[in-house]
């Protein structure tokens, strides 16, 4: 029987305790994905004694499979591709030009939602640990990445619960550190390793912003 965690907030404790070399640091600050990501990222805030943020990456869909990652958009506009996936599907970036433009426009719109009236936190020369409920193809992460990078981070961690081996190595490179508490051979999808794993809503990710001012 494989390893799972009860729901995200047992996948957020649970990952919090291999990130304790960060509690109380003055430099750290956890990030957040939003949906499923923030409440898994609140139990690493809380349990670490540290800021909580958002970053609003959108995934890409190929034109003919909207499923299928051929890269993400950070919410500041810039596109961090799928190279090898593009290249199959022989794609180059002006294909996806529409596409581009509605996912920084709904990624625009839920960060207005999400922040409310709040003012993003400064990620220069900081740790930033950034939190998702789990990376499938990792599309978004490395988008988060690259925006993490762009804002003058010091330091880059990637945290989650659960994650394939393929992406981790793809990933290894661009981050200095990669935190999972999972990484199974056998990976049949980020909820196959959780007892519950229903939709965030847009309320619960407000109110999470609210009580971590």
């Amino acid at each position: 029987m494989q390893q799972s965690f009860k729901d995200r907030i047992d996948a957020g404790n649970q990952l919090a305790k291999k990130l304790m070399q960060y509690k109380d640091d003055p430099h750290a600050i956890v990030i957040g994905l939003p949906r499923g990501g923030l409440p898994v990222a609140q139990q690493v805030a809380d349990q670490l004694n540290l800021p909580l943020d958002i970053v609003v990456p959108r995934k890409m869909g190929a034109p003919m499979n909207e499923e299928l990652a051929v890269g993400a958009i950070t919410q500041d506009g810039d596109v961090v591709w799928n190279e090898k996936i593009m290249r199959s599907l022989h794609l180059n970036p002006e294909d996806l030009a529409d596409t581009i433009a509605k996912e920084k426009n709904e990624a625009q719109r839920r960060l207005k939602l999400y922040r409310q009236d709040r003012a993003p936190l400064d990620l220069k020369n900081k740790t930033v640990l950034l939190v998702d409920d789990g990376i499938a193809t990792g599309a978004t992460m490395r988008a988060a990445i690259h925006f993490a990078k762009t804002q003058g981070a010091a330091r880059v961690v990637v945290a989650t619960p659960v994650a394939t081996v393929d992406t981790l190595e793809i990933m290894q490179d661009e981050v200095d550190e990669i935190i999972s508490v999972l990484i199974p051979k056998t990976f049949l999808g980020i909820s196959a390793f959780y007892q519950t794993f229903g939709q965030t809503s847009d309320d619960e990710v407000i109110a999470i912003m609210g009580t971590n001012r």
